[in-house]
């Protein structure tokens, strides 16, 4: 079993920053691709940022500039620091991977999410 397991939500000030991490546990062979995804009540989740193993990343429009998504791959583990919040970034964060438990069985997982909350 695969398990990801999400810290560092919470409530913060517009302006001020929070730091999510990730941390991925169980039967794992090796890990591609690792995410961050949103969802805002009322609102479709949307990815956030990605990253693959060889460190390529790729940003949502919305967050460029101050959001990055980094990953400690001896750690299993995906972090999300998060700059300059503004009210629209308040939602559940969910953290996503594509994780081989074997040779042969690559499979995609979520978190359980985290809440953000932005206050104004």
């Amino acid at each position: 079993q695969v398990q990801l397991v999400e810290s560092g939500g919470g409530l913060v000030q517009a302006g001020g920053s929070l730091k999510l991490s990730c941390a991925a546990s169980g039967s794992i062979s090796g890990i591609n691709t690792m995410g961050w995804y949103r969802q805002a009540l009322g609102r479709q989740r949307e990815l956030v940022a990605s990253i693959t193993p060889a460190d390529f990343t790729n940003y949502a429009d919305s967050v460029k500039g101050r959001f990055t998504i980094a990953r400690d791959n001896a750690k299993n583990t995906v972090y999300l620091q998060m700059n300059s919040l503004k009210p629209e970034d308040t939602a559940v964060y969910y953290c996503n991977a594509n994780i081989w438990s074997s040779r042969f069985n690559l499979n995609n997982y979520w978190g359980q999410g985290t809440q953000v909350t932005v206050s104004s």
